[in-house]
Formats: structure tokens, sequence, C-alpha cells
């Protein structure tokens, strides 16, 4: 006989209450292939799964993946990170072909940026995915920010709204359910929360001006998830960040617009819940039991956790949470029967999209967001050259595995260009004149090609742009971050983004074989 668990007036049996719990979780897993102990999951009412970088080697293998995950559950949600831009999984060992949100933003046509999403969701579809943790819909006010960046679509809160709205419809049009983030706004921040947890400052007439406008706008296009954010919000909730705050979740995002609130009845999917954020300091199974009470449906975990142990002790955590009366047991069944209700969104509207397939339009559009600073006719690269890649640390979003910059693209128009690295360790170590006297050597009399990336955070990197320049002042200068910094070079390119195709764009546009970028 199945023992019978009590919570209130409520009687459920406990196997009920196990897979509810597992429904709420979306745990990751390691391989290319899915593990027979997630398979086992999966039949005991895991729901979820998550995808990363590293199970990804193949559009084929993952299709393949995929199908292996739906033999044992029909309606899997598949979940993956896939902004485009500088956050890729899909092709993360060889960069996106897909330009991010900012370089979206900077050609501000919102059609532009419906197809390129909906074809951004005919490649998920495709391989079996079902639900994307995007877009990003923070608006990048504060322009420090070390996570968002060129994530954002950028820092006027109609604009972010407008192109939110539009990825959202795009994606959705094409069978992938989008997951809005980083609810209520991660743009005003000057910590990463993967390391610490970030403060906004922050009253809420501003929130409700600047923050929460591209949420309301994804809200209504339809988004069928938000995620939230790892950041305490005082004007919210001084004691805990907006995951763990039902202030934030249920108060401000659930809660009608006639009592201040968003109004979303959709999917809430928390960040990462291993994240230095919430782990360090509640823990991951505290932290996860907190943010279901909140008002949380669904739990993102296996960034860097990725193991059966790990599902396990928060499938565990959550059940002994309502038995011991600090989780109300009709909170985590309706949070389950959420997950639930979009997994079977999702596999009905995956079998119902037929999508036009558009190749091209990934690297149309960073064309058309490329922008060319030069203090008359500059003369195009017509010899090898010497590409000099002043690289800060990649933030854990992006990750350090995708490559960025041009050098690739240059030697394929220019063969025989060389390339180098220069970080900031290293002009800490020899010092600026002397990284600056290594890197003319190296180029030997060739035309230099500065790649820098968010130049106004990094003073090591603005020094040693300005000592390059000064010795060599027809160095050309590709900012593939934010262009926040005044542009210097002979030309100056700003990409609006680290992608595969903008970097393809740049190294056109600095041999001359590409079509003219606006000034």
């Amino acid at each position: 006989m199945t023992p019978l668990v009590r919570s209130g007036s409520s009687v459920r049996s406990a196997d009920t209450l196990t897979r509810d719990a597992l429904a709420v979780l979306q745990p990751g897993f390691t391989g290319t292939t899915a593990p027979d102990w997630l398979l086992r999951r999966l039949g005991e009412g895991l729901t979820s799964v998550g995808l990363f970088g590293r199970n990804v080697a193949a559009p084929a293998q993952l299709a393949s993946l995929t199908a292996q995950l739906r033999g044992e559950r029909e309606d899997v949600l598949v979940a993956v990170d896939e902004e485009g831009g500088d956050v890729t999984r899909l092709e993360v060992r060889g960069g996106s072909s897909f330009p991010g949100n900012l370089a979206l933003g900077a050609v501000d046509d919102t059609d532009l940026t419906r197809d390129v999403a909906r074809e951004l969701g005919r490649r998920l579809a495709e391989c079996g995915v079902t639900l994307n943790w995007a877009p990003s819909a923070d608006v990048n006010s504060n322009p420090s920010n070390p996570v968002i960046g060129v994530r954002s679509f950028g820092a006027d809160p109609q604009l972010v709204a407008r192109h939110t709205a539009a990825y959202v419809e795009g994606l959705q049009s094409a069978g992938v359910a989008a997951c809005t983030k980083h609810f209520p706004g991660h743009g005003d921040t000057a910590v990463d929360s993967h390391h610490d947890l970030p403060r906004i400052a922050a009253d809420l007439p501003t929130l409700q001006e600047r923050e929460l406008v591209p949420f309301r706008a994804a809200i209504a296009a339809g988004t069928r998830a938000v995620m939230s954010a790892h950041i305490l919000l005082p004007a919210l909730d001084g004691s805990r960040p907006a995951t763990l705050s039902p202030a934030a979740l249920h108060g401000l995002l659930r809660a009608p617009a006639a009592e201040g609130g968003l109004g979303f009845d959709g999917l809430i999917v928390t960040d990462g819940m291993e994240m230095q954020a919430i782990s360090a300091t509640y823990g991951l199974e505290r932290g996860s039991v907190l943010a279901i009470a909140a008002g949380a449906d669904a739990i993102c975990v296996g960034g860097g956790l990725a193991d059966e142990d790990t599902v396990l002790r928060l499938r565990d955590a959550l059940v002994r949470a309502v038995r011991n009366g600090e989780l109300p047991e009709e909170r985590l069944t309706e949070a389950a029967a959420r997950v639930r209700a979009l997994a079977r969104w999702a596999r009905n509207a995956g079998a119902a999209e037929e999508v036009t397939p558009a190749p091209g339009i990934g690297l149309a559009a960073a064309r058309r967001a490329l922008r060319l600073t030069a203090d008359g006719p500059y003369a195009p690269l017509t010899a090898p050259a010497y590409v000099a890649a002043f690289t800060p640390l990649a933030n854990i979003a992006v990750g350090d595995e995708t490559p960025w910059g041009v050098a690739a693209e240059l030697s394929r128009l220019l063969p025989g260009t060389a390339t180098a690295t220069y970080t900031g360790e290293a002009a800490a170590t020899a010092g600026t004149p002397a990284l600056i006297d290594g890197l003319l050597d190296a180029a030997a009399g060739r035309r230099i090609v500065a790649v820098v990336r968010d130049v106004h955070r990094h003073p090591w990197m603005a020094d040693a742009l300005r000592a390059l320049l000064g010795a060599r002042p027809d160095t050309a200068v590709v900012e593939m971050g934010v262009p926040q910094s005044p542009p210097l070079g002979a030309p100056h390119l700003a990409t609006h983004g680290a992608a595969r195709v903008c970097g393809q764009a740049a190294a056109e546009t600095l041999t001359g074989q590409g079509p003219a970028p606006r000034r």
C-alpha cells in the first residue's frame, strides 16, 4: 500500500508528491547522449531537461539526443540557453550564426528581430528543443554591467520592449517557448550574479518606468515563461533576492495590473540555482525550497551541477519541506501543473509548425548592425594583417570556449594573416609599454587590427589601445562589445557583439569586400 502524506486538509500519496517534486526541476547532465539515470528519472516524473554546450556536438547529434529523451517521455521540456550572439550553445565551439540582442537593437528593425528569432527557433525545433531561456529583456542602463552588456537590446526601455516582444513572437511562432529574462531586470548591476549577489538601489517608480517596461511587453506578446534574477532590490524586498522573494514573484510578477503587478500566469523559471548569489548564501537545497515557496515554478540547475545526486537532493528537499510545513503542498502542486502545461503546449506547438528556412538572415543582420567611424577615407586591407586581440576574462554566461574576434575571417579573406592574444594579466606583468613593443615586433610592419571588447570597462585595454595608436595611427580598431568609449582607429568598427557573423561582417568591411556599413 502506498503511504499517504498529509498537508493541511489534503491527503496525497507519497508517489504523487515525489513526482511533483521531480516535475519542477530543470537539471542538466554531462555527455552527448542521455545517461541512464536521467532516463530513469524521466519515467518517475521529471518533466524538464536543460542542455548546455557540453551536450552539443552537431545538429544531428542533438536531434538524436532529444529523440532519446522523448522516447522515455513524449512531452519532455527540452530547454537550452541559446540567446544567439555571444551566448550560444548550438554553436558553442564555432561561434553563432546570429548576432545578439545589442546588434538587433542597433539596427532597430522589429521585423528583422522577429525574423532572426523565428529562424533561431526553427533551428532549435529541428533539433528537438522546445524551451529557450531567452530573450534577455534587461535594460542595459549601467554601462559597467559585467554580465549583460551586448546581451541587452540597449539602454532605452522602449527600444528594449519592442524588440523583446518581437523576439518572443518570432521564437514562439517556430514552436519554441520563450523564457524572458532576468526578471525584474539585471541591467543596472555592477556585479555578476554568477559570483555574488548584486544589489539594485532603484526605487519602485524607476523600476516601473525602466526595468519592467520590456517584461510588460513580453507578457503582452505571450511569452510562455519568465526567468527570475538573483538580484536584491530593497524597493521590493530588503532581505531576499528576487528569485526567493514572494514580493517580487507573487506580488509583482503574478499580481494583476489593478494591484500594480504584471499579471503573468505562465511558467516562472529560476536562473541557475548553483550561481553564487544563491548557493553561497542559502545553499542549493534551501534556496530551491524558498524559490518554489516564493512563487517560482521551475528550478534551473545544472550549469555547473549535472549529476543524479543533485536531482535527488533537490527532490528530497522539496518533499521534506512539504512534510515539515515549510512549503505548502498546494504551492508545489501548482508549480508542477504549470510545468506540465507548458510541456503540453510545446509538444503541440512544435508538431503544428512549418517554418520556411532563412539561412542567411544572421549574417544579413550582422552587416546591418555594423557601424563605421573614420576621419575621411581609409585604405582597405589587401595584404596579410596582424590581429591583436585585447581579451578580457569571459563572463560565465558567455563562457571561454566560444571563439570570437575577426582573425579567423580575416585569415580566410587574406591568407597569411597572423594573430595573438593580449590580456590584462600580461599588461600588468610586463607593463603596457613592453606589451606594445612586443606587439609591434610581432606585427613586423604589417597593418594591425586591434580587436577589443568593452574598452570602457577595462582601463588596461584602453591604455594599451592608446599606446598602440600612438605608435601606429593606421591601426584599425574593431569594438565587439558595447561601443561606449569614444571611437579610435583608422577605421573604427563597432559590431555590437562578438558572434561569428559579427566578425565576418567586420572582416568584409576591413577588406572592402562587403556592403558599405553605416557611419
